[in-house]
């Protein structure tokens, strides 16, 4: 197997770093994850700006 970070080649056995080759490697992917440059698809987000407008449109549901 190769390491995502730096495609060398990693041992799983006594790795504790696996499926990384080093902590550093790591510590990298994690950075990526923290800065965003990962993103895992799903639902958009409720407006953050208005957080309440979600609750609003079921309101209007209810209401019909």
């Amino acid at each position: 197997m190769k390491c995502p970070t730096c495609r060398a080649a990693v041992q799983r056995d006594g790795n504790k770093h696996y499926p990384f080759c080093s902590e550093r490697c790591a510590l990298v992917d994690l950075g990526r994850w923290l800065g965003e440059e990962y993103r895992v698809p799903g639902d958009p987000a409720p407006d953050a700006a208005n957080p309440n407008a979600d609750q609003r449109s079921r309101d209007e549901d209810d209401a019909s």
